[in-house]
């Protein structure tokens, strides 16, 4: 396995740690369900403080690679603060520097290009609403249409303001995106969306016209559904928020399956 050089734990606060770890994490967990890229995609984090820093990957460390200490730390500028072995994706730094810079709430982003989110980015039609998970992500789903490979910084204000107030967002002819104030919440997110556009690359192999729309009342029903949940749901599914049950999964899954990362 490559190596990068790794920083001193008691070089850096507890609060930044716990974010490397969290981090690290992410890109194991997208490695262990192929969401990686080879070296060509990103996820990002804000590091607590008042600084606009985040850390993200060494350019040059597969998913399955990177260590709580190996994730290199820069400021919205992309000059790199932290030493490292390893440079970064110039792209990665344009994508992600925008969002953090503009979205208080945007501790954590993840950008993929999987085939399928890929594949789904190129439809004209975008998202069909033609699977729950789709449902579920339609009515604050953003897009952002393609203008090349991401070196240009003038294209960060077109990203954000495409992106909104949302979340998710498809990059068009690009690949995926989402973001949250918590890992959890991040991972949820792309994890859902690239759920989304794998059901519908394969629903679109019948050919568009066998494809089932669900019906305009249901799509109402989970947008109503969504904006009010019943609290009754709300208490059996327990004490715990929904993103902290699926971080805790997700950190037992990547122990399991790709220990080391918190090293």
């Amino acid at each position: 396995m490559a190596t990068a050089y790794k920083i001193d734990p008691t070089e850096i606060t507890e609060a930044e740690w716990k974010v490397r770890v969290d981090l690290a994490a992410f890109y194991r967990i997208a490695a262990i369900h192929k969401f990686d890229d080879f070296l060509y995609t990103h996820i990002s984090a804000r590091v607590p403080g008042p600084e606009q820093h985040f850390l993200i990957n060494p350019f040059g460390l597969t998913f399955d690679e990177i260590t709580a200490s190996s994730l290199v730390k820069i400021d919205i500028d992309g000059n790199i603060l932290s030493q490292s072995d390893y440079g970064i994706n110039y792209a990665g730094f344009v994508i992600h520097s925008a969002i953090h810079a503009a979205r208080e709430d945007a501790h954590y982003i993840a950008h993929f290009h999987t085939a399928d989110g890929m594949g789904a980015s190129a439809h004209a039609e975008g998202l069909l609403p033609i699977s729950q998970r789709a449902l579920g992500i339609i009515p604050g789903l953003s897009y952002h249409d393609y203008e090349g490979v991401a070196l240009n910084l003038d294209e960060r204000e077109r990203l954000v303001h495409d992106l909104g107030q949302t979340k998710q967002m498809l990059l068009r002819n690009h690949g995926t995106l989402a973001l949250g104030s918590t890992p959890g919440e991040a991972w949820s997110g792309i994890y859902q969306l690239e759920s989304a556009c794998s059901v519908q690359v394969a629903a679109l192999a019948g050919g568009r016209e066998n494809v089932l729309i669900a019906p305009e009342a249901a799509q109402e029903e989970v947008r109503r559904q969504q904006a009010s949940r019943p609290a009754a749901a709300r208490k059996r599914e327990g004490s715990k928020s929904h993103d902290q049950l699926v971080w805790e999964a997700v950190l037992r899954k990547v122990q399991r399956e790709l220990p080391g990362f918190d090293a």
